[in-house]
């Protein structure tokens, strides 16, 4: 059996009864949701799943190690920054999170080089968060954690690159917030100048 398939399945019997009023609402009204997550591609950080979210709930852009990168309006490919831009200026957002994660692949590969076999875009891609990976310092004890934390900031600091982020930020239409989720513990931080502050 598909597994794809059969997880549709499972969800038309089990969650479609009890969630069909809410989809026909978001189908009816469109979506609104107050709170968009810039997270990582990894399979095994979901944000629904771990802000224990409802669908319509989460405005969701998932990448490499989940980074913003600065403000470049040039002709290129910007996925995650046509996301931010659809977020904050169409559906006007009020939160804008950004969640790293232990034992990230992304930060790995810009602290150790991407795999052999994945060269053609993961190298220039991580070469973003070169200064989370100055800013962790050279101390082995712990540094891939540090990078995850600082690639946090990072993202964060990218983030008030983008005039409309920045102005909106300011006036007060939007908050800013960076967590930290720990694969092995499941625990889930914040990611504050000085550290990471467990959420109780």
């Amino acid at each position: 059996m598909d597994p794809l398939i059969e997880g549709y399945r499972r969800f038309r019997a089990d969650v479609w009864p009890a969630e069909r009023a809410r989809y026909e609402a978001l189908a009816h009204w469109g979506q609104s949701p107050e709170t968009m997550v810039i997270a990582c591609s990894d399979a095994r950080v979901d944000p629904q799943t771990v802000f224990g979210a409802a669908p319509g709930e989460l405005f969701v852009v998932r990448n490499v190690a989940a980074l913003v990168p600065p403000f470049e309006p040039d002709p290129g490919h910007h996925g995650t920054s046509a996301a931010l831009e659809f977020g904050v200026k169409v559906l006007k957002v009020a939160r804008l999170v950004v969640v790293g994660h232990g034992q990230c692949g992304g930060i790995k590969a810009m602290a150790y080089g991407p795999p052999p076999q994945a060269r053609d875009f993961i190298a220039s891609w991580v070469a973003i968060g070169k200064p989370a990976v100055v800013a962790a310092g050279e101390a082995q004890q712990g540094r891939l954690e540090r990078i995850e934390a600082e690639v946090v900031r990072l993202s964060l600091a990218n983030l008030m690159t983008f005039p409309w982020i920045a102005e909106a930020a300011g006036a007060g239409r939007l908050v800013l917030q960076g967590y930290w989720f720990d694969v092995h513990t499941g625990v889930l931080a914040s990611v504050g100048p000085d550290g990471l502050e467990p959420v109780e």
